[in-house]
């Protein structure tokens, strides 16, 4: 068993490591929640029915922790942009600049989005999850994955000036 939660944890850490930071944005804070998934996962290995593929089942343990994550902080106050921000020096100031200002308008944009739809766009991007495994850690088809996304995205070239793809 000890072996099995080796090879569990060097099979998928990275891989939920990525999608917790797409989600939190903060890597000490992705770090930490991807150390509580394997733990959590280790304790419940027993209840793992293979249903679903172990990164789909780790990722529902990492996104129940990121919203037990959320709640305690919706309680201890706000700290937000100023930590999407924090970046070392740039070569190029002016440049750095720009792309910082992107990112912003990116995040912000995304943030606008619904929740179900930020998580799609999120899980896609940065966890680069297939859309059935997408629906399956949320609980839907992976038809309402793939509508989610695109329109999200839709929305998202809307925000930001643009029109999306060459349009419809």
């Amino acid at each position: 068993m000890a072996r099995g939660g080796e090879d569990l944890y060097e099979q998928h850490a990275n891989y939920v490591y990525r999608y917790l930071f797409a989600l939190c944005g903060d890597a000490d804070t992705a770090e930490e929640l991807t150390q509580e998934t394997f733990y959590q996962a280790l304790k419940g290995l027993s209840t793992f029915r293979g249903e679903s593929s172990p990164q789909v089942w780790l990722c529902g343990i990492a996104k129940n922790l990121w919203r037990r994550e959320q709640a305690r902080r919706r309680r201890a106050g706000p700290l937000e942009e100023e930590e999407l921000v924090r970046l070392p020096a740039p070569d190029d100031p002016a440049a750095e600049a720009e792309r910082r200002e992107e990112k912003l308008a990116l995040y912000r944009g995304i943030r606008r989005l619904d929740p179900d739809t930020r998580e799609v766009i999120y899980l896609r991007l940065a966890g680069e999850l297939s859309f059935r495994d997408i629906g399956a850690i949320l609980g839907r088809s992976e038809v309402w994955a793939r509508v989610r996304f695109y329109r999200g995205k839709e929305e998202l070239a809307k925000w930001m000036g643009g029109d999306g793809h060459g349009g419809t």
